[in-house]
């Protein structure tokens, strides 16, 4: 298994997330954009690279063991002090269409538990996201 950077780690997450549920929406998708053009943790990446990028993690989940070895590639990319920040995207995107479904749900308890995420952290990430993506 080849290492991958951060900015791939956080982005496997991203994707993992969305595919989840075997539906990648056109929010999750544009959400994932939004995220790369604006955080500062990938102002050194390149966007052209996103594509690329993001049909790795998918071959990469299609492959035997694929979940395993995408969470195992994730934890081994991310600096202790990105594992928030990947909940924290995670959470965005599985919120980003209005709707969080029991397969995303279950996608955030893995990831929480392979990061290393503590609980009451956890719940107020999640809370936030939901408060983003509240709609009247």
């Amino acid at each position: 298994m080849t290492a991958i950077s951060h900015h791939a780690a956080l982005i496997y997450t991203m994707v993992l997330v969305s595919a989840s549920d075997r539906n990648m929406t056109d929010a999750e998708l544009r959400r994932i954009g939004e995220i790369i053009s604006d955080l500062p943790v990938f102002a050194d990446y390149g966007r052209d690279q996103l594509t690329q990028t993001a049909g790795s993690c998918a071959d990469l989940l299609d492959a035997e063991d694929g979940l395993d070895r995408t969470l195992k590639l994730i934890e081994a990319g991310l600096p202790v002090k990105l594992r928030e920040t990947a909940y924290v995207l995670a959470c965005d995107i599985a919120a980003a269409d209005g709707k969080v479904t029991p397969e995303e749900t279950r996608m955030l308890e893995m990831l929480r538990h392979r990061l290393n995420i503590d609980r009451l952290a956890a719940a107020a990430i999640e809370r936030a996201a939901r408060a983003r993506f509240a709609k009247p």
